[in-house]
């Protein structure tokens, strides 16, 4: 694992140089909020990192439902039962393995690995605009249909889940990568993605932190460069 910190923000990343899984720890003034929760074998990892920065772990924020965001999650929550664990109302389906699509959505197919077994039951069930300490609830579907961002309102550190990607080059969930293409190949619908791109990038965020691939400080560059590709290649 490798540990990258940038203001409030500690970017735990796990296999680095080829399949970049990253998940989030964020440093409150008496606690920890963990965004995401990486792969099954990241607990003692994580557990490590909390431990050293000292401060107790007190939320776990589910951006999203897929098998690499959540693997850790009843592991943790064995170690920790007081921990409190967040993730949006449309998302919490996924999180029991249920793929059914909502009326009101468009027919299409929800891809990636979505788990089976996890046995953890949320605790609070998010909407845009809550708050979970200095995190702002922001919806941001596409790569998942319930897909949401957290932005931290002391600094604008935007964490953004899936719906950009970093590694080989900056990218909208959606725009394939050939040499990382897990996060296209595993995205739900491309247009709402992108609409989801747009609007995080009217909060201006001062630092991008993603699930795959390195944090972007000043980001508002790359992210205008990401859109515009998608939007090209999505006419």
């Amino acid at each position: 694992m490798r540990v990258t910190k940038v203001g409030t923000v500690y970017q735990l990343s796990f296999m680095p140089r080829f399949f970049p899984v990253n998940c989030y720890l964020v440093d409150e003034e008496d606690e920890l909020t963990l965004i995401d929760a990486a792969l099954p074998y990241s607990t003692k990892s994580i557990i490590t990192a909390v431990k050293r920065i000292g401060k107790p772990l007190t939320n776990i924020i589910l951006t999203h439902a897929h098998s690499d965001h959540v693997g850790a999650l009843d592991e943790l929550k064995r170690i920790l039962p007081s921990v409190n664990v967040h993730i949006s109302s449309r998302e919490a389906r996924l999180l029991t393995g249920d793929r059914t699509m909502l009326l009101d959505e468009q027919d299409s197919v929800i891809r990636g690995g979505i788990p089976k077994n996890i046995k953890t039951k949320p605790d609070n069930l998010l909407q845009e605009g809550d708050r979970v300490g200095s995190l702002e609830v922001i919806s941001a579907p596409g790569h998942t249909p319930g897909q949401i961002a957290l932005l931290d309102i002391r600094n604008r550190s935007l964490i953004a889940g899936d719906t950009f990607q970093t590694r080989a080059g900056i990218a909208v969930s959606g725009t394939m990568r050939l040499t990382f293409p897990f996060p296209a190949l595993a995205t739900w619908n491309k247009k709402i993605a992108l609409e989801s791109a747009r609007k995080l990038r009217e909060y201006e965020p001062r630092l991008l932190a993603v699930g795959h691939g390195k944090m972007l400080q000043n980001p508002i560059h790359d992210m205008n460069q990401a859109i515009a590709e998608s939007e090209k290649k999505l006419q």
